[in-house]
């Protein structure tokens, strides 16, 4: 899904591809927001999988909205597709390894049936961010280091002006990050017969950057496998925001003045909030104003 061919769903050549839909050119600085963006549309060529990526817009988490797009109707022709490799691929969607400790090599990740009889398609959810207007405000340094230690988190795209990074944790005012900008040799599954070394695939250690670096644009993500734990993840966010400043809201319905969620495509992706005037966007330093 990731190999460095066109016809891979992932690869970044369609990812380049589809982030002109999002006003960016081939080879022009992504920030987080256009990723998340990109990343959400992609799914719709994704027939391996029936995996749902929403993007919060607007500070706002709909929970409603949410549960319209990963829940659909149980059909018992359905196809349940199942990860047959090692466990590690299954486990590395989370943070904290005792949350998947439960998990076989033949658990599914495309979908689970719930109580009222739908199937509950994974769900990534990404929350794009302005946490200041050139460097974070300090009253969200708390809340974003809290965000690590919260279940179902799988990292934050950020970074700054032309340095993106994955980051996976803290250690007190550091952030800890993954950097993928070292070339190395492509994979090429079609010449081994399917067994091919994937070191190409890993960072060989994690560096460190100081909170107060990071650009104010982020993208905050969560992964919830089944219903249970989307809502387990909403009530544990709707508890947080009572202790510390929340960095975005949570609500259970999705508010008046926004237009009708659009689950109109069969991959149920959602079309509004991405059409926005570039000179409003970005920064000059192309990096993202959300």
């Amino acid at each position: 899904m990731f190999l460095d061919k066109k016809s891979s769903c992932y690869s970044i050549h369609q990812i380049a591809s589809m982030g002109v839909a999002e006003g960016k050119n081939v080879g022009q600085w992504f920030g987080p927001n256009t990723v998340a963006q990109v990343l959400k549309k992609l799914t719709s060529y994704d027939d391996w999988n029936q995996i749902v990526i929403h993007v919060a817009m607007d500070n706002t988490v709909v929970i409603e909205d949410i549960k319209s797009l990963c829940k659909t109707p149980h059909t018992s022709s359905g196809v349940n597709l199942q990860f047959e490799s090692d466990t590690s691929i299954t486990m590395s969607l989370y943070r904290d390894p005792s949350l998947s400790s439960h998990l076989s090599p033949h658990t599914s990740l495309t979908s689970s049936e719930s109580w009222d009889g739908h199937v509950w398609r994974p769900l990534l959810l990404m929350v794009p961010l302005r946490l200041g207007l050139s460097c974070i405000n300090d009253i969200y340094m708390r809340s974003l280091r809290r965000f690590f230690e919260l279940p179902y988190t799988v990292g934050v795209l950020g970074g700054k002006p032309n340095h993106a990074h994955w980051f996976i944790g803290y250690t007190g005012d550091d952030l800890i990050f993954l950097d993928p900008h070292t070339v190395q040799p492509m994979v090429d599954t079609d010449t081994h017969d399917g067994l091919w070394d994937d070191s190409s695939y890993h960072c060989t250690a994690a560096c460190r950057m100081n909170i107060s670096n990071l650009d104010p644009s982020v993208a905050l993500g969560f992964f919830c496998r089944t219903e249970q734990e989307f809502d387990d993840l909403a009530q544990i966010l709707q508890h947080e925001k009572n202790s510390i400043a929340p960095m975005f809201e949570v609500c259970l319905k999705r508010p008046t003045h926004w237009p009708p969620l659009n689950t109109g495509n069969p991959h149920g992706t959602d079309t509004v909030f991405t059409v926005v005037p570039s000179p409003k966007y970005d920064t000059d330093d192309e990096y993202e104003l959300v």
